[in-house]
């Protein structure tokens, strides 16, 4: 691949459409397109502007279209950039990508228009992978997570971290240095530990909201485990409100996971219904068990279904034993029924909620517990500049490391000028959080992840 090269890519989902739009940036931009165009020659006209006429082949009309010229360096990409407005529709906007490749475009590979934004200097990588999450949103939390990345908010709060432990690495390069030099504040053991407090309560501070981050941009996945005939589809189908899942008398009925999406409170919830656990001589009802069993631990949150209408099973009790150091809700379901169900008094300090899905009482409450366990309703009401992803969460908790074994060090009077190490290890790993640094096998691993076009 050669940055220098003209790239050109389809920017819209591909489909049946009132318009599609073929993004060219590089060098070659205009004469590429200039090439195909029937209309204002594009070397004459200003950029940031748009011209119609039309696209054609040997004197074929193509389609008729809307030209927008943007002139380097202030675009996207800090190229030339071309963007062609046609009719949408698979075959014409296929057609006018093959021409423009013809011409000596070359495709695009996937997000190499943000990349190339990025190694321009047009954006930082914490802008970058916004730009990706905005693309993905789903919700009006991740699309206000994205935003607050792609605007800068999340950027400088990083940059501002740097700059603390510069000004404090570069006074013990001068205390080293330059001994007889008086303006400098002198760095001790004694006054080093107050600002690198400081700083680890910021990155500390950082690492806990990003699992806030991280729960608005890809939302909870909640399990719904039980035995057979507990009500775990018909719980599904109620927090839905649709009938998503078959539901019968039948036990057994789910034989594999069942998922679908709500949203609560502005974040995305991923419902996963599981096959009923119990020992079972059927070999596809025991691969579903087996899922379900799997299921458990990978879930944020996991609800055990019980049935109100009957005995505690040595089955149920495998699965309350089975759930206890899982984040878990037990939903006791059938209350519309006799009650037969006597639960283990240690179990009263478990998350509970009774209800049933006939009448659907208990839902509410049970989105009620959802909410106050993830305190998702203060979610809303707090700024939005999170870290989400894992690697932005990894780098955050190295840099915390690195911090918190600083401040261990110190309370062995260590000397300040071997402690250094830990200040530039925290300040170089913050820069590969905004691509201040980076590895070039890091950055096209991160671009690979984005669509074509963008």
């Amino acid at each position: 691949m050669n940055e220098q090269d003209t790239i050109a890519a389809i920017s819209t989902a591909t489909g049946v459409g009132a318009i599609s739009i073929i993004r060219v940036s590089g060098p070659e931009a205009l004469a590429i397109a200039n090439s195909l165009f029937q209309g204002k020659n594009l070397f004459e006209v200003s950029s940031h502007t748009i011209h119609y006429g039309y696209i054609v082949e040997n004197e074929e009309i193509i389609d008729e279209v809307l030209i927008t010229v943007m002139l380097a360096p202030k675009t996207f990409t800090t190229e030339d950039i071309v963007e062609i407005n046609c009719h949408g529709g698979i075959a014409t906007t296929n057609k006018i990508l093959q021409l423009l490749l013809a011409q000596g475009a070359r495709l695009a590979e996937p997000g190499e228009f943000t990349k190339r934004a990025f190694l321009n200097g047009r954006i930082n990588l914490l802008e970058a992978e916004s730009v990706s999450d905005l693309i993905e949103a789903k919700s009006s939390q991740q699309r206000k997570l994205a935003l607050n990345g792609l605007s800068g908010r999340s950027t400088k709060i990083i940059q501002d971290l740097r700059d603390q432990i510069l000004d404090i690495i570069a006074n013990i390069e001068v205390n080293i240095d330059y001994p007889e030099y008086e303006d400098a504040p002198e760095i001790t053991q004694a006054n080093l530990k107050q600002p690198v407090i400081e700083i680890q309560k910021q990155l500390e501070k950082i690492y806990q909201n990003s699992e806030i981050g991280k729960i608005i941009k890809s939302g909870l996945d909640i399990a719904l485990i039980g035995r057979p005939n507990v009500g775990k589809s018909s719980l599904l189908n109620a927090l839905l409100n649709e009938d998503k899942a078959i539901v019968t008398d039948i036990s057994g009925t789910t034989r594999d996971l069942i998922e679908a999406k709500m949203q609560l409170n502005g974040i995305e919830i991923n419902l996963i219904d599981t096959a009923g656990i119990r020992e079972t001589t059927d070999m596809v009802e025991k691969i579903g068990v087996d899922k379900s069993k799997k299921i458990i631990d990978s879930a944020d949150l996991v609800i055990l279904v019980l049935n109100n209408n009957e005995p505690l099973t040595a089955e149920d009790q495998k699965l309350i034993n089975l759930i206890q150091n899982k984040p878990h809700i037990i939903f006791l379901n059938k209350t519309d029924l006799e009650s037969k169900l006597v639960l283990d008094p240690t179990l009263t300090n478990l998350n509970m909620v009774k209800g049933n899905t006939k009448e659907l009482n208990g839902l509410d409450a049970l989105k009620q517990k959802i909410i106050d366990m993830y305190n998702l309703d203060k979610i809303s009401q707090k700024d939005l500049t999170y870290l989400s992803n894992a690697r932005q969460i990894d780098i955050i908790q190295k840099s915390l490391q690195n911090i918190n074994t600083l401040l261990a060090e110190l309370e062995k009077a260590i000397p300040v000028d071997m402690l250094e190490i830990y200040l530039r290890n925290a300040f170089d790993l913050l820069g590969t959080l905004i691509g201040e640094t980076y590895e070039d096998e890091l950055i096209d691993k991160l671009f690979t992840n984005f669509c074509l076009g963008k």
